[in-house]
């Protein structure tokens, strides 16, 4: 029986890691949650679970549950989530949470000797070199939960790493991979949330639309595997039916494929190293017309561009990427810039970052500061 605590459970990955978790009684048990704010929410997922163990970031919101459950406790802010990542009840640590500020207990829970299960791509993006040292040096595991990590993860298992040659990140392309440049310089909300493959959260439906999030990937395929950026890339591949493909020194080809449903990497990487049934639809290959796969357009989507760009210059430039695209992102949600103005903040923002060498956890949380607050004056510059 794996204990298993979920910091975001209100999010679309942790509503899919609870039903997981419901499916599972036998092998499972929930034993703590934690939301960002989202107490309404939290208070009936713990109605519902009974788990013992409460936390929410919001220390207002944390106040405000807990006059609402009196007497059990509700832990609140980043010592909240801390307390719970490395509680001795709990074995695994699910982080389906966004944001710097689960980097934290994402630390601590790994020198806790958690093993974890990470939804969160932008959290190894900013700090993956740490996270990954950390995960050595305690002995621990981590197991991605990102549907395209998730299929590398299980194609690269019991392969040696010198028979690798090649990794490629699938993706369908988001909302606007058909559309012209001049096109996408007027696309309506409704268009870019419109993604054709995935119900997920507002931000990284944006992020698909950019195709940001692809580049975020290769960065986390980057410190997850081990392998150089130069030999990871992206296709976009409009079916969304093969998630990832690994190429072997001798031309072979593994990929992984399966339908859609954020649930099946959710529940690999709980029960990894073992496989348990889960009724779901299957895929049906009769029904399958075609496969296509094609290469991004740098010019039409520079975001990805940036991204390999700012991998190649350093583990603080990808810090830099990240905090400034969660404050473009959020700009263009809130309706103070226009799609087209998101890549334009990011540049901005990268243009004004000094690098930092191999940064300190400390050091990360300052260039994430400093990237979210150049962002933000960016935004201003355009919006007065």
């Amino acid at each position: 029986m794996k204990r298993v605590a979920v910091i975001g459970s209100t999010g679309s990955i942790g509503v899919n890691t609870l039903d997981v978790i419901a499916r599972q009684p036998d092998r499972l048990k929930l034993v703590g949650l934690a939301a960002r704010s989202r107490i309404e929410i939290l208070g009936k997922q713990w109605t519902q679970t009974d788990a013992p163990y409460l936390a929410v970031l919001d220390t207002d919101k944390a106040a405000q549950l807990q006059a609402q459950i009196r007497p059990h406790e509700v832990w609140g802010g980043t010592e909240g989530l801390v307390r719970l990542a490395t509680h001795p009840d709990v074995d695994l640590v699910v982080v389906a949470a966004l944001g710097s500020e689960v980097l934290v207990p994402l630390v601590r829970a790994i020198q806790a000797g958690k093993a974890v299960a990470l939804a969160s791509k932008e959290l190894l993006v900013m700090a993956g070199g740490l996270i990954m040292r950390l995960v050595r040096e305690h002995g621990t595991r981590l197991v991605p939960i990102d549907s395209e990590h998730a299929a590398l993860f299980q194609c690269l298992h019991g392969v040696p790493p010198e028979q690798v040659s090649r990794l490629t990140v699938t993706g369908s392309g988001g909302s606007l991979w058909q559309l012209s440049a001049e096109a996408m310089g007027s696309v309506t909300r409704e268009q870019v949330l419109a993604h054709p493959k995935w119900s997920m959260g507002p931000k990284i439906t944006v992020d698909s639309a950019t195709l940001m999030n692809k580049g975020l990937e290769m960065i986390e395929a980057r410190w997850l595997f081990n392998v150089p950026l130069d030999r990871i890339n992206v296709v976009i591949h409009p079916e969304a039916v093969v998630h990832a493909i690994v190429e072997l020194v001798d031309g072979t080809l593994l990929s992984q494929m399966s339908l859609c449903d954020m649930r099946l990497p959710i529940q690999y990487a709980l029960s990894f190293p073992d496989r348990w049934p889960l009724e779901l639809p299957r895929l049906d290959l009769t029904r399958l017309s075609a496969l296509r796969f094609f290469d991004p357009d740098l010019e039409r989507f520079p975001c990805l561009r940036m991204a390999k760009e700012a991998a190649t210059r350093g583990e603080s430039a990808c810090i830099a990427l990240n905090g400034a695209n969660d404050v473009a992102v959020q700009a263009y949600l809130d309706n103070q810039i226009p799609f087209a103005e998101i890549p334009r903040i990011i540049a901005d923002t990268l243009e004004r970052h000094e690098i930092v060498a191999h940064p300190t956890l400390d050091e990360i949380l300052a260039s994430d500061a400093w990237a979210r607050r150049t962002a933000r004056e960016c935004v201003q510059c355009l919006t007065q």
